[in-house]
């Protein structure tokens, strides 16, 4: 059931489930965001986090 289906009961356990749904989905949405902001700060030179020089010696 869903939470707009009427026949839903807002009980401890839906309470419990949903906050952790939530919770896991904004840790994965916002670590997505963060790699794709990432993948295109790097791809357009943009000179976030570490510098990588290729001069080995």
């Amino acid at each position: 059931m869903f939470p707009f289906i009427f026949e839903w009961v807002w009980d401890m356990s839906h309470i419990v489930f949903m906050g952790g749904l939530w919770y896991a989905l904004s840790i994965i949405g916002l670590g997505m965001t963060y790699c794709l902001i990432k993948a295109i700060a790097d791809t357009a030179g943009i000179g976030i986090g570490g510098h990588h020089h290729d001069d080995h010696h």
